[in-house]
């Protein structure tokens, strides 16, 4: 029996289990009817997430496990902040 998430929704903040840093957002959630999210992770663009690989949702954050994701997302996430330009 598949577990039940809580009610993700647009916009909701992406993590990485055990980071402390957002890297992106949902941009949509099951589409079409699919179990997944597809996210926009800061600097790299749209990705999508299977729904077995979120790990908790809670205060509008969806926490995700990096070792359910492709290498690809991974990556994306490692690199997310970039182009952020520190004093």
């Amino acid at each position: 029996m598949a577990r039940k998430l809580p009610m993700i929704e647009v916009g909701f903040h992406i993590f990485p289990q055990g980071g402390d840093e957002e890297v992106g957002a949902v941009r949509e959630v099951a589409p079409g009817g699919r179990p997944e999210l597809v996210v926009d992770i800061e600097n790299a663009g749209d990705f999508v997430i299977p729904l077995d690989a979120v790990v908790e949702v809670v205060e509008e954050k969806v926490i995700v496990d990096p070792k359910k994701l492709p290498d690809r997302v991974v990556q994306a996430m490692q690199h997310a902040h970039d182009a952020e330009d520190y004093p």
